[in-house]
């Protein structure tokens, strides 16, 4: 009876020393509200909007605070890339880390959702896709220092930040369209390109010359015709580009995102 005594109290002893050891090799559980995870493990790739439990970054809860909303909450057709939230930007530089949302005012994600709604019509399955919306004032500071041009000719690729651009206000939005296979329609350019090319005021020249073709023309006036139906308005220089009000109205209505 004794020696079975001490087996189970040998055993017991074992357990007890193995549950030790795993305890000091698992990491402490971080709780954030309902979400917990190990300091070793990631979050589930996802949105904010999905997990409202997940701490939201530091930028992101600006925009917020700002009274800008996300455009996605207003249709989920339409999808998003933020360009400056990757290297796939012409400063080769993430500058909204853990961004991944398009927010806008409330007012112009409003248009921005009536023009997926008319796409959608014309072109089913078809997806309006952003690739910038609202821009606080301190990323466009940090595009401003970034940009490797002479001082006098950077305003011609990025706005200065002593100005503000319409996008430093949730005013601006830039965007192409993707097929029903989630591949952007061919525009001519790509996104932040710089030149001629991207100019809709020389789109008749470009096309005459062969620079474009008529199919990315085409493409182009698609979504400008969208875009100029619910009171965006385009820019000479850049085919992606469209206001929901000029410089002086946004600085009307809205304060600037710092």
């Amino acid at each position: 009876m004794q020696s079975i005594k001490s087996y189970f109290a040998s055993l017991i002893l074992l357990c007890n020393i193995f549950a030790c050891d795993q305890a000091k090799k698992e990491p402490p559980v971080v709780t954030d509200g309902a979400v917990s995870v190990t300091k070793t493990e990631a979050l589930p790739d996802t949105t904010a909007a999905a997990q409202p439990n997940i701490k939201l970054g530091v930028l992101e809860e600006s925009l917020i605070n700002a009274g800008l909303i996300n455009v996605q909450s207003l249709d989920s057709n339409i999808r998003v890339d933020l360009k400056y939230s990757s290297e796939d930007n012409f400063v080769g530089v993430d500058v909204y880390g853990e961004l991944e949302l398009c927010y806008l005012q409330p007012a112009v994600a409003q248009k921005v959702a009536q023009a997926q709604a008319i796409l959608s019509k014309i072109k089913p399955g078809y997806h309006l896709l952003i690739y910038d919306g609202a821009r606080p004032l301190q990323v466009q500071q940090i595009l401003w220092d970034t940009l490797a041009k002479p001082e006098e000719i950077k305003h011609l690729y990025v706005a200065n930040p002593e100005e503000g651009s319409i996008h430093n206000y949730g005013s601006a939005v830039d965007l192409t369209i993707s097929d029903s296979g989630q591949v952007p329609l061919d525009m001519g350019t790509a996104y932040d390109y710089f030149g001629e090319l991207a100019y809709p005021n020389k789109e008749e020249d470009l096309l005459a010359s062969g620079a474009l073709t008529k199919y990315q023309v085409e493409n182009r006036r698609l979504l400008r015709d969208i875009m100029l139906q619910v009171g965006f308005t385009p820019i000479n220089t850049e085919w992606w580009h469209f206001n929901a009000h000029s410089r002086k109205r946004a600085m009307e209505l809205y304060t600037i995102i710092p």
